[in-house]
């Protein structure tokens, strides 16, 4: 099975020896996604919800890049460092997301690259 490289000025780059996603077949694996603007390369300020909305906003570039949309991620691993921020990026995720939801995780970690809050990655698989 081939595999191509999928890559966006629109979702921030690499910061390390792995690629925004891959794809296999029909399926698209996506790196994790942490808070960064994508023009700048620096966390996003803001609370919880704001760097939830920065995370999805760039797994929606990488989505599109890849041919696809956020709808067709199947699954989603999800890493807060406080878990006490389960709710808000719940809300945060429904307005992204409409029935049927992808399968998810949620994970408490205690720490995430540049000191972010939250980090996203996700499988999805086109049409």
């Amino acid at each position: 099975m081939s595999r191509s490289i999928i890559a966006t000025e629109l979702a921030p780059a690499a910061i390390g020896p792995y690629s925004q996603a891959v794809r296999a077949g029909q399926t698209v694996y996506f790196s994790g996604q942490i808070p960064l603007d994508p023009a700048t390369a620096a966390l996003v300020d803001g609370d919880i919800s704001a760097q939830t909305r920065r995370v999805f906003d760039n797994l929606d570039a990488v989505a599109r890049a890849a041919g696809g949309s956020l709808a067709q991620i199947v699954r989603m691993g999800i890493y807060v460092t406080d878990l006490a921020n389960f709710a808000a990026v719940n809300a945060v995720m429904a307005e992204y997301f409409q029935p049927p939801y992808p399968a998810r995780s949620t994970i408490e970690v205690s720490a995430l690259p540049k000191a972010a809050s939250v980090e996203i990655d996700a499988v999805m698989v086109l049409d």
